[in-house]
């Protein structure tokens, strides 16, 4: 197992741990501890989409980022790993398996432009 594998699977394993004491209640099924510790993790932007974010002036409130996180968790339901996020005026690229915006534009940006590498798209 590679060093990247055995990194993500020791991050899975704590994150399963932070949930097992509700396994002793009895309340809870394996899927349910599961399904918290994947939705617990955080969408993460790249070095490339903060420099974007801050060169576009596109400022996200916090109802934005939730947004932004409930279409990488539906893309992701959906099989999808590179996605393209249609949110207003505004226009994401996300890496869905590594839970990452990768890039962002606004309504100027958008004007015929061609989006590549994405297998889906989510409008939010």
């Amino acid at each position: 197992m590679n060093r990247i594998n055995l990194n993500y699977n020791l991050k899975f394993r704590r994150d399963i741990n932070r949930h097992v004491h509700e396994v002793d209640t009895g309340m809870n099924t394996f899927q349910e501890i599961l399904n918290k510790s994947i939705t617990a993790r955080n969408l993460k932007f790249s070095k490339h989409a903060i420099e974007r974010l801050k060169n576009r002036n596109i400022n996200l409130t916090q109802n934005e980022i939730d947004k932004l996180n409930d279409a990488v968790k539906k893309a992701s339901s959906k099989g999808i790993k590179e996605a393209l996020i249609l949110m207003d005026n505004k226009a994401f690229i996300a890496s869905i398996k590594n839970n990452t915006i990768i890039t962002a534009a606004v309504d100027e940006q958008l004007r015929e432009n061609i989006f590549t590498n994405i297998d889906g798209a989510v409008i939010v």
